[in-house]
């Protein structure tokens, strides 16, 4: 079984991760458990989520020197030209939090009638091995946002956010069927079969 590093201190996502992982044979550890400094902070300065993913999962793959795996995702709303983007964790500006940026989006759409409040989650995840491989994999989530939190799963924007097909947001959804459906849930499905390409691949150049 291989041992994969998350290159996050977010629970929330390791757990999610872990819980669509579980099944490809991979061992995670968080990077803590990995050995990565608590005060270690990555500079996430990239335009998109690919840039940063990559940043961050190189970033600790060079201090703890074993495969490393990185997401960056976020809320992109049509109305709202993508924002907030790669900025979706800190878009209520310097005192952020997941309630201060949900009150910024609400007031900002506070005009824009539902239909028209289309918006998508995005997940891009990056699998870095020290050998030089590396392993992108992208996952989009389509839906619209509502004028008030609704439930008290999940976290982030999950309480405004209603993906296509549902009638319940995120935040009230069970979280296996949000583990289902959700935007990080459809990049590790295409990540899951990039590496079985990479895997046989890999076996049919031994037998060779």
């Amino acid at each position: 079984m291989d041992t994969i590093v998350v290159a996050s201190a977010n629970k929330h996502k390791i757990e999610e991760i872990a819980s669509v992982t579980g099944n490809l044979g991979f061992h995670l550890i968080s990077r803590d458990d990995a050995g990565v400094p608590a005060d270690f902070e990555i500079v996430e300065d990239g335009e998109t989520f690919e840039e940063n993913s990559y940043i961050k999962a190189k970033a600790i793959m060079d201090i703890c020197g074993k495969p490393t795996i990185a997401d960056d995702s976020g809320l992109m709303v049509e109305a709202l030209g993508g924002a907030p983007g790669v900025y979706s964790a800190r878009f209520a500006g310097e005192d952020h939090n997941d309630k201060r940026n949900n009150e910024k989006l609400i007031d900002l759409l506070a005009h824009i009638p539902y239909k028209e409040r289309r918006a998508k989650f995005v997940a891009v995840i990056t699998l870095l091995f020290p050998d030089g491989r590396k392993v992108v994999a992208r996952g989009e989530c389509p839906g619209h946002i509502i004028d008030q939190e609704e439930g008290t799963n999940g976290f982030g924007y999950d309480p405004l956010f209603v993906p296509e097909g549902y009638g319940s947001t995120f935040g009230m959804l069970n979280p296996e069927v949000k583990n289902q459906i959700s935007h990080r849930a459809r990049a590790l499905k295409l990540l899951a079969e990039k590496i079985g390409s990479m895997r046989l691949e890999s076996a049919i150049s031994e037998e060779d």
